[in-house]
């Protein structure tokens, strides 16, 4: 893959002749990091690295660093039972539960509905400055988790976006996934009009019909540093402006301390209900596919 400084770095940019704004991205290593503590088929590491990509575009536009950003895909009869991915000051993290025997019965290359059936998608962000959390929750309609955000931005938010990913994997070279927002600013940014009854702007049309030439190649071409996508697709543009880019790292934060301390609020008896004969309550991180022991004696200690 040739990968380049780009590689598992959001970057921002602004078109201020179009009051457009864009966040563009690849994830590398990081990817190979949070898939490697599970051992998904393909299909559901194409759909992981797609939720990642979609929560590092989202999560990186809070103004707030501590603020956090969290996808849910979930269905009640689906093959794919529960996706979540979230981003918090750079960190990425994600999981996936599915059937694997109906998975199969779909072939290599199934549908977002064939995984899905009839689910939803939960856009959720938490301001950890003010405590605020605002959460938006829309139909996976399309054919992709990119579709189902720019449906979410249509109808939850009222702001027009462009929101495009793809994904890679070459054998031996791990997996590579990329994508770009771009949206119209919407009112209160720069004194804009409200714009979600003026999806035919024409400042937006032209920026759109330029941000939709974007093909998956050059997304995912490690060699090809992420400014000059920017500058191929906007150069025609009076200005630029690209921000200084935001390393992304994978982050689990589950922790022995946090854990001891949920597990602590249940009574005794319910503590001795969870232990083993060993007495030891063992609590998964599904992100990590860690094992945290607990010992009932710590609580006795404590």
């Amino acid at each position: 893959m040739n990968p380049t400084a780009d590689i598992d770095q959001a970057l921002g940019f602004t078109i201020p002749s179009r009051h457009a704004r864009g966040r563009i991205l690849r994830l590398g290593p990081v990817l190979d990091d949070v898939l490697a503590a599970h051992s998904y088929p393909p299909p559901i590491e194409r759909l992981l690295a797609s939720a990642l990509v979609l929560a590092a575009l989202l999560g990186s536009t809070l103004k707030d660093a501590g603020g956090q950003l969290t996808l849910q895909a979930q269905t009640e009869s689906g093959v794919v039972s529960l996706l979540v991915a979230d981003y918090k000051g750079g960190e990425v993290r994600g999981y996936a539960k599915f059937d694997a025997d109906r998975l199969a019965e779909l072939g290599p290359d199934p549908t977002l509905f064939g995984l899905f059936g009839k689910g939803y998608l939960a856009i959720t962000f938490d301001q950890a400055v003010t405590g605020e959390r605002y959460q938006g929750i829309v139909p996976l309609d399309g054919d992709s988790l990119a579709s189902a955000a720019e449906h979410y931005f249509f109808q939850s938010e009222q702001i027009p976006s462009v929101v495009r990913i793809a994904t890679r994997h070459d054998a031996g070279e791990g997996c590579l996934a990329a994508g770009m927002l771009l949206q119209h600013l919407p009112e209160g940014e720069v004194g804009r009009e409200r714009l979600h009854t003026r999806h035919d702007h024409p400042e937006w049309e032209h920026v759109q019909a330029l941000a939709v030439t974007l093909k998956d190649q050059e997304l995912t071409d490690g060699a090809l540093p992420l400014t000059d996508i920017v500058w191929r697709l906007f150069h025609e543009e009076e200005a630029v402006r690209v921000t200084d880019p935001v390393e992304l790292t994978k982050g689990c934060r589950c922790d022995l301390a946090h854990i001891r301390s949920v597990i602590s609020r249940f009574p005794a008896s319910e503590r001795a209900e969870m232990a083993d004969e060993q007495g030891v309550i063992g609590v998964d991180c599904a992100f990590c596919s860690r094992l945290f022991p607990v010992s009932l004696d710590s609580f006795a200690q404590g």
